[in-house]
């Protein structure tokens, strides 16, 4: 039995904790902030609950197999709510889209946009089923810790135009400028620009018809909180509110980490589930292997940023469904200044996520809890003050929630409070304030992201958004099933 650590008890984190203690190892789970989480911490405020990141869940089956793989099951810890429509579209013109696994409703939907885009969409939903099958059930579980396992996964992304864009793609099979939108953004909510994330990603869209969108009943943190009590039971040791402070080596091997309280852990192996950049720079300082890595990785390109506003309202707002997307004017220039402008752009597309539509509870009665969010471009490249400007960009977004969705609302709002890129940054150690990590372009992507373990030190370990497959809730708990694979393999 082998004494392991895992640093962040996000998604990623908890997920390689929970396999690593199922396999019989001890460990421990070390978590810098009071409460557990990572992106998906939780703020509580006079009655309104508010999810900070990720709301929308795909793939249960990938949860249910954490659970399962301990002789549990995950309906004993959390209760999950499907969510219909998945998504609501909207345009300045008017126009709206109800995104859905209902084939008679979506292709109704897609009809009313363009007839003709029906057997388009057929089309297209085919393709998506085969990179979906290549790119998820095949690789997306798996380490690339050499060229060869690329070489031998490249005659599949090659067969499936891997090196073509999601928005080029689509394209191909969708005529309509809106439809394209509509199944193009996806990326967006795992930090890849349309125009450039590889194709393979359009598997996101098979994975949601297929295994549908949900919600856990109390919000995304009661799933968190469900798997840290799993990890618990089976007599996992957590430590919140005092994080890793840097490792300690031996030769080429980890041999502690060194908690913010002075605490040393030894340890045979360590698995990060925190910033890749701040592992290498910060916690692996006093290693030359830690710069060399934190400066090659500084010279990769990062996905964008986050302006989240959090707003409880004294309103129901009964029509809004759980999740709204509000397209802007602009769709590729927009993508283009948020993914490499120096300024930050006037205009914005918006994610709204209203959970009260699923789960009154989780606002006092007759009210909502809200967040919006909008894409910004990371610190790297618009260096403004976010703390200094960040109270009247979310008075701008109000403004525009008001005018084209919410009537009223700035004078319902009960509370608000935001998150920045900055504090992406000191909350999270995200590198630049990068709210996903390495941006999902193919030459990022498999091999040539970061590898779930080290080239190096050979008991240090990765998973969460900075490896294979990258980021958003599958991603990330699809990495710690692969890095747990080899930590199986190692501490045999």
């Amino acid at each position: 039995m082998a004494k392991l650590a895992v640093i962040g008890a996000g998604f990623g984190g908890l997920a390689l904790a929970i396999r690593l203690q199922t396999n019989g190892h001890e460990v421990t789970l070390v978590e810098r902030r009071e409460k557990i989480g990572g992106r998906a911490y939780v703020w509580e405020r006079e009655g309104y609950v508010f999810d900070a990141g990720p709301t929308v869940i795909t793939d249960p089956p990938c949860l249910e197999e954490l659970f399962a793989g301990a002789g549990r099951s995950m309906a004993d810890y959390v209760d999950m709510l499907p969510v219909q429509p998945f998504y609501r579209l909207f345009w300045e013109d008017g126009t709206t889209f109800d995104y859905t696994n209902d084939e008679e409703l979506l292709f109704s939907e897609i009809g009313k946009l363009n007839p003709a885009d029906v057997e388009g969409y057929a089309k297209f939903l085919d393709y998506a089923g085969h990179v979906y099958r290549e790119g998820y059930e095949k690789l997306g579980h798996e380490a690339f810790l050499d060229f060869k396992s690329m070489i031998s996964a490249a005659p599949a992304l090659m067969r499936y135009e891997a090196f073509r864009s999601v928005y080029a793609m689509v394209s191909r099979y969708i005529k309509d400028e809106k439809l394209r939108q509509a199944f193009s953004f996806h990326t967006l909510l795992v930090g890849g620009n349309p125009y450039k994330t590889s194709a393979i990603y359009a598997l996101i869209h098979k994975l949601e018809k297929e295994g549908g969108v949900w919600f856990p009943k109390g919000g995304t943190h009661a799933l968190v909180r469900g798997l840290a009590k799993l990890f618990e039971d089976l007599g996992g040791e957590l430590i919140t509110g005092n994080g890793a402070e840097r490792f300690e080596t031996e030769g080429d091997r980890v041999s502690a980490v060194i908690l913010e309280d002075g605490t040393r852990l030894r340890v045979d192996g360590v698995g990060s589930n925190a910033d890749i950049v701040h592992t290498y720079a910060d916690l692996l300082k006093d290693h030359p292997r830690g710069m060399k890595a934190a400066r090659a990785l500084a010279k990769r390109s990062y996905s964008p940023s986050l302006f989240v506003l959090y707003f409880g309202v004294e309103d129901p707002y009964p029509d809004v469904p759980h999740h709204s997307i509000l397209f802007g004017e602009r769709y590729k220039g927009l993508l283009d200044e948020i993914y490499g402008a120096k300024e930050l752009p006037e205009d914005f597309s918006l994610y709204l996520h209203h959970p009260t539509a699923t789960d009154p509870d989780l606002a006092p009665p007759g009210c909502s809890t809200f967040y919006v969010l909008a894409p910004v471009p990371h610190m790297g490249n618009f260096t403004g003050d976010w703390d200094e400007m960040a109270a009247r960009y979310g008075d701008t977004i109000l403004a525009y929630l008001e005018e084209h969705l919410l009537p009223g609302l700035r004078q319902k709002i009960a509370v608000r409070h935001h998150f920045t890129p900055k504090d992406f940054s000191r909350e999270l150690n995200a590198h630049l304030g990068s709210a996903f990590s390495l941006e999902p372009v193919l030459w990022q992507s498999a091999y040539f992201r970061v590898h779930n373990r080290d080239d190096k030190l050979k008991n240090l370990y990765f998973c969460g958004a900075g490896t294979h497959p990258g980021a958003g809730i599958p991603g990330v708990v699809g990495s710690a099933k692969a890095t747990a694979k080899l930590m199986r393999s190692d501490f045999a």
